[in-house]
Formats: structure tokens, C-alpha cells, sequence
């Protein structure tokens, strides 16, 4: 019988003592902190730009009435325009630059309708140079009703050269630039911008942006997965995206600090599988899904993707209990935990049942005892 018992008390102390703290540490599901990874979907063909004037599509921003892109270092000067599109992709108007535009690459639209052309791109192979020979890189404006672009020239802080395709505009207007290196370094005007300037205002660089090894098909495998061509900001300022010319990685915009959100947020990653040659990318006006652009030579299709969705929010935890209204106190229970508890019923269980083994073992020995007393 006492051994019987001394099994169940132990079997208890030792039930109270593990199980206890398995119950207050159950693991939980958390939130993962990974990037959401869309399926690979071709895109939705919008419409085919054909004008023979509009070839090498680097830069896209899509309006309310079409289309307007920039084409880059092409080798027919004459073509290398700001182009305005319907929304059939035929060409309506073009707007020249006052003097030569080395290598726009990329196109962006401020709040107020300002279009802004990045001439950050650096093949000058194009233009007869042999590449990376820069000494400068360039942002054109063009206000709405304007008929010429004015021209802000920039600087890289090391004064090197670097090849560049991606311009977004943070919540406040900076611009941010965006290198195709496979780490994009991320740069912004280390001061306010000049006009018509010929020494550069120096660029800082406040980052950099990591694309992945995603896999998704491209006409240059893993180096497409790498290479940045183009980004975007949502109409709306609440989310941004950069591309490679393989996938588009969105990120959410807190207080319209895109820098941050590039260089230090989670993305979300919509592949954009198989463009020939992948580098434009901007929202539609209603900020619903991306339109992306290829740079060819002759012809190029307007594709529209939807954007992978968010991730659903962790199931909220349990509400706090609410603190005790004016006159009233705190009881002692109402200051345990969970584990707490869990600690004092393991607690009670056990001391109870050895109280019940103590008392079979008096009761035992008491009966011992009297049976002892009234032996012949």
C-alpha cells in the first residue's frame, strides 16, 4: 500500500511540477516574417505599343487616360522622348529635352502631376562611349501644361559612375534612386535640387535594397532574379515597389518614408514570368495592380498583374484584463498569471494528495497499534 501510494505522490509532485509549465508555454502560431511569394501568372495583356518612335520602353507611368514612357539610350537620338499614350497604346503626343538625354530609364509622377524622368542609366554604349563614364546622372521635370522638361543634375558621393534604372518619390517628394547592381544601393539628393545645374548635387546613400533568388523564369536566369530595372510608389503613398526584371517586391509605406520601407521592410513578391526583357513597372490610377513595360526594339506589350495580397493579421491575443476603477483594489488573484495559476493548482493537487497519503499512513499505523495493545 505505501508503495502504491509513494508512486501516486511522486506520479503527482511530477505531473505538477513538468506538466505545469508545458500548459503556460504552449507555443503558438506567430506571424512569419518572411516574404508572401506569389504564383507565377503571366500578365494580363493591356494593349501593344507598335509606334516605330516608341521603342526601348524603360519608364512607365499609367493615368487616367493611357500611358506615358520614356525611351532610353537609343541609338536614333530623335526617338529618345517623353511619349504620352491612350489607352490603346497609340502614340498622342511627345515632348523633346532641351539638350542631349543620356539614358532615361525610368519614369515617376509626383502628387501634383509633375512627371519626373530619371536619366540615371549609364550605357553610354549607345551613344558611342563604352560604358560607366559618367560624371554625372540626371532627374528631368516636367510640370503639368509644361512643353519643356528642366534638367537637375546629381552626383554620386564617391563621384564613380553607376548604372541606375529605379526612381521612386518618397511621401515628401525626394527622390530615390535605386542602382541595378544585384544589391541595389538606394540613394537620395543630399540637399535640395538645382535647375539647369552643371556640377551635381551630391547624392547620399541612406541603404540598400536586397532582391532574392526567386526562381521565377526570365530570359537571364539568375541574373534577372538580381538585376533592379524599375520601381513605383502607389497613388495613394501607402505602398512602393521595386522590380527585377523578374519579380515585383511591394512593400507597405509607413508616413511616406519609402526608404525605409525598401531597405527594411518585408515584401511582398509578385512574380512577372517571362517578359523578354522586364524593366518598366508602374500602379494604375487606382492603385490596384501593377502595369510593367519590356525594353524592346520594336514592339512591347503593356502587362497588368494584381499584386499579391497581404498576409492575413495574427489572431489578436487575449484582451488584458481591465484595471480596477477608482476606491476599488486589486485582489490577490487578480495580479496572477496564467503560469501562475497553473503553478498553485499543480501545487495544490500535489500537497493535497500527499496529505491523503500521510493520512492512510497514520491511519494504518494507529490500527497497528491497537491491534498490538489487545494481543493475547
Amino acid at each position: 500500500m505505501w508503495q502504491r501510494i509513494g508512486g501516486v505522490v511522486a506520479a503527482a509532485v511530477v505531473i505538477g511540477v513538468t506538466a505545469a509549465p508545458a500548459v503556460a508555454y504552449a507555443p503558438s502560431a506567430a506571424p512569419s516574417t518572411g516574404p508572401s511569394v506569389g504564383p507565377a501568372t503571366p500578365g494580363t495583356p493591356v494593349c501593344t505599343i507598335s509606334d516605330p518612335q516608341v521603342t526601348e520602353v524603360s519608364g512607365l507611368v499609367a493615368t487616367d487616360d493611357g500611358y506615358v514612357v520614356v525611351n532610353d539610350s537609343n541609338i536614333e537620338r530623335s526617338r529618345v522622348k517623353i511619349m504620352f499614350l491612350d489607352r490603346q497604346c497609340k502614340l498622342t503626343r511627345s515632348v523633346s529635352y532641351p539638350s542631349n538625354a543620356l539614358d532615361p530609364e525610368d519614369l515617376a509622377v509626383a502628387e501634383d502631376g509633375t512627371l519626373w524622368v530619371a536619366d540615371i542609366g549609364d550605357n553610354t554604349t549607345a551613344t558611342g562611349g563604352s560604358g560607366n563614364r559618367r560624371s554625372t546622372v540626371a532627374l528631368w521635370s516636367l510640370a503639368p501644361q509644361a512643353t519643356v522638361p528642366v534638367i537637375h543634375r546629381l552626383v554620386y558621393p564617391d563621384g564613380k559612375p553607376r548604372d541606375a534604372e529605379a526612381l521612386l518619390l518618397n511621401g515628401d517628394g525626394t527622390p530615390v534612386i535605386v542602382t541595378k547592381d544585384p544589391v541595389g544601393e538606394v540613394y537620395v539628393p543630399d540637399g535640395p535640387l538645382a535647375a539647369n545645374n552643371t556640377s551635381g548635387v551630391p547624392l547620399r546613400r541612406v541603404g540598400s535594397f536586397k532582391p532574392r533568388t526567386t526562381g521565377t523564369a526570365n530570359p537571364y536566369g539568375i541574373l534577372g532574379t538580381g538585376v533592379v530595372t524599375g520601381g513605383a510608389v502607389s497613388p495613394d503613398g501607402k505602398r512602393a515597389v521595386v522590380r527585377t526584371m523578374s519579380d515585383a517586391y511591394e512593400f507597405d509605406v509607413t508616413d511616406g518614408d519609402v526608404v525605409a520601407a525598401i531597405t527594411s521592410g518585408t515584401p511582398r513578391i509578385t512574380p512577372l514570368p517571362n517578359e523578354p526583357q522586364g524593366e518598366a513597372i508602374a500602379y494604375t490610377p487606382d492603385g490596384k495592380s501593377f502595369v510593367t513595360a519590356s525594353d524592346q526594339p520594336k514592339t512591347s506589350t503593356i502587362l497588368r498583374y494584381t499584386p499579391v495580397a497581404p498576409p492575413p493579421p495574427p489572431s489578436p491575443s487575449a484582451a488584458p484584463a481591465a484595471a480596477p476603477g477608482p476606491g476599488k483594489s486589486r485582489s490577490f488573484l487578480d495580479g496572477l498569471s496564467l503560469r501562475d495559476v497553473t503553478w498553485i493548482v499543480a501545487g495544490i493537487g500535489g500537497f493535497g494528495v500527499l496529505m491523503i497519503a500521510v493520512g492512510v499512513i497514520g491511519v494504518r499505523r494507529s490500527r497497528a497499534a491497537r491491534r498490538a495493545m489487545i494481543a493475547p
